[in-house]
């Protein structure tokens, strides 16, 4: 391919729909460009992807191929994400759902995706997942976050959202299917008025709310696997399972499974037996600390 059918980076911005320093921050996070002094120049992996040096009116600058596909590989590591997909911030997804940017950002940090820095946002490993980058303000320098525009779709972001506009939705299939939660009613009622399933679930809710610890019960994991843990601790992002004396082959599997996912996941994970839960103040507090979790 001759030079002429390359193009600045300020150009390929334009043609791809989006601003010339998204792109350039976007290059840069993607080790394709760095600065040089007041210059963006390329390095090794963004030449090995076509890019060159021409010189123009106000010196030398970066071209690329029109095609060029920054979704490959550098030819030493697989570049994260893939930057033909469009990037948007919490404003764009907020506008999408009709939700402020700042309602946004909070229901995306109680997913587990991002995490409050001493100021703005920052990606955890499972927004990196998502493919997530990290953006940071010119003037301010104040990070925040940048998705692809695919995650308008993910299943677990839209549930989010329904569930905080109080959007009442049928029964899924699998919800109808889970045989483990048909079998054990939620009659027990803790403290906070929460129905669970069992004596010891009702110890440990009663604990947290007597700990002022926020938690949910029962709350569907931010995957696309449907799965519920016995409870959430926002503060900190964990997962609390109470595993009681079962023996049954189908407890077991659904154990195994679980336990599984969370490790899949990485999810910050409190496990209980009945042993324990019968002397939740001396192991709670020292299991929650581990995840800056603060109990009385």
């Amino acid at each position: 391919m001759t030079e002429v059918n390359k193009i600045s980076t300020t150009k390929l911005a334009k043609k791809r729909g989006m601003t010339s320093n998204e792109l350039f921050a976007q290059l840069s996070e993607r080790g394709l460009l760095k600065r040089d002094k007041e210059q963006w120049v390329l390095t090794e992996a963004g030449e090995r992807l076509g890019g060159v040096h021409l010189n123009g009116k106000y010196g030398q600058y970066a071209a690329w191929p029109e095609d060029v596909d920054f979704g490959q590989t550098t030819g030493a590591e697989p570049l994260a994400g893939n930057l033909n997909d469009k990037l948007i911030t919490a404003t764009a997804i907020g506008k999408h759902f009709e939700l402020s940017a700042n309602k946004m950002n909070y229901i995306l940090s109680e997913l587990g995706w991002i995490k409050k820095g001493l100021k703005g946002w920052l990606i955890t490993d499972q927004g990196a997942k998502l493919g997530a980058l990290q953006g940071e303000d010119s003037r301010s320098g104040i990070p925040y976050v940048r998705w692809p525009e695919k995650i308008l779709n993910v299943k677990a972001l839209k549930d989010s959202i329904d569930n905080i506009k109080g959007v009442d939705k049928p029964k899924t299939e699998s919800d109808k299917m889970d045989s483990f939660r048909h079998k054990f009613e939620a009659t027990h009622r803790a403290t906070d008025g929460h129905f669970v399933r069992s004596k010891a679930e009702m110890l440990i809710d009663n604990w947290l709310y007597m700990a002022e610890i926020v938690h949910a019960y029962e709350r569907k994991l931010p995957i696309e696997e449907e799965m519920y843990c016995d409870f959430y601790i926002p503060t900190g992002k964990v997962y609390i399972e109470f595993w009681g004396y079962d023996n049954d082959s189908k407890y077991l599997a659904r154990k195994e499974e679980k336990q599984a996912i969370y490790k899949k996941y990485n999810f910050n994970l409190i496990e209980l037996t009945d042993d324990e839960v019968l002397n939740l103040d001396d192991i709670l507090p020292r299991l929650l600390l581990k995840f800056g979790v603060q109990a009385y």
